[in-house]
C-alpha cells in the first residue's frame, strides 16, 4: 500500500486509534517515571521514553504472533510490572549522602518507560500488526502519527499527578491491573484459568493493583520512618555537649 491508496489511510486511522485507546497506559507510566525530575529535563525524558518505546514496540511487531505464544513470557512479564508499579512510589531519597546525579534519574526514568511500554505492549502490537496487515511502513506511520498524543496525555497526567498526589496510587495500580491480568492470560496459565477459575478474570487484576498500592504504601512508609530516624540521630550527634 502506498499514501495514494484508500486503504492504507483506512488502516493507518485504524492504528491510529488502536494507539490512542492504548496510551493511556502509556502516559500514566511516562508520568510516572517523569514526575520527580527536574522541570528542564521532563522533556527530554518525554521524549527519548517515548521514543524508545515506539522502536520496541514496530520490533514486536514482526515477532507478535509468536512471541506471545511461548510460556511464561507473560508471567515474567507480569512480575516485572509489579515490580515498577511499587518502585514507582517509594519516596525519592533526600539528604546530601543520597543525591542522585540529574542525569542518572533521567536515563533510570527512560529506561523504566521503556521496559514498562515493552511488557504491555505484548497485546497491544497483534492488534497494530492486524491493522497494519503486515505492512511495516504503515505501523511506523501509525506509531509516529499517535505519538504527540501520547507526550500530551502523560504531560496531562503528570499537572494531575502533582495537584492531585493520590492519581500516583492511581497510576501504579492500574500497573499491577494490567500485571494481573498478564497472569491469566499467560500461554500455560489460560486455558486453565478458562476452564476451572473464571472468576479470576476479574479478581487477580483486582488483587495485584492491591498489592501494588499496599506494597508500595508499606514501603513508602518504612522508607520515610528510616529517614525520620536517621535525621533525628543525625542532629543528637551533631548537637554540642
Amino acid at each position: 500500500m502506498d499514501f495514494s491508496d484508500p486503504q492504507f489511510w483506512v488502516a493507518a486511522l485504524q492504528i491510529i486509534a488502536i494507539d490512542i485507546v492504548l496510551g493511556g497506559d502509556n502516559a500514566v507510566v511516562i508520568a510516572l517515571a517523569c514526575r520527580r525530575l527536574p522541570e528542564k529535563q521532563r522533556n527530554l525524558g518525554i521524549f527519548w521514553g517515548v521514543f524508545g518505546a515506539i522502536a520496541i514496540r514496530v520490533g514486536l511487531v514482526f515477532f507478535a504472533l509468536n512471541l506471545l505464544t511461548l510460556p511464561f513470557l507473560k508471567l515474567v512479564g507480569a512480575l516485572l510490572l509489579l515490580w515498577i508499579g511499587i518502585k514507582l512510589l517509594l519516596p525519592e531519597s533526600t539528604g546530601d549522602a543520597h543525591e542522585i546525579d540529574a542525569n542518572t534519574t533521567l536515563l533510570g526514568a527512560i529506561k523504566t518507560i521503556i521496559i514498562a511500554d515493552t511488557v504491555m505492549s505484548l497485546d497491544n502490537v497483534i492488534g497494530i500488526a492486524g491493522a497494519a496487515r503486515g505492512d511495516l511502513m504503515l505501523v511506523i506511520f501509525g506509531l509516529l502519527v499517535s505519538v504527540p498524543i501520547i507526550v500530551w496525555g502523560s504531560k496531562l497526567v503528570m499537572k494531575l499527578m502533582n495537584r492531585f498526589p493520590v492519581t500516583i496510587f492511581v497510576g501504579a495500580g492500574l500497573l499491577g491491573w494490567i500485571a494481573g491480568d498478564m497472569v491469566i492470560t499467560d500461554t500455560v496459565t489460560k486455558e486453565w484459568v478458562n476452564a476451572h477459575a473464571a472468576f479470576l478474570h476479574w479478581f487477580m487484576p483486582v488483587f495485584t493493583a492491591l498489592v501494588v498500592i499496599a506494597s508500595g504504601k508499606w514501603l513508602a512508609a518504612r522508607a520515610q520512618k528510616n529517614t525520620t530516624a536517621l535525621v533525628d540521630l543525625t542532629d543528637d550527634t551533631n548537637k554540642p555537649t
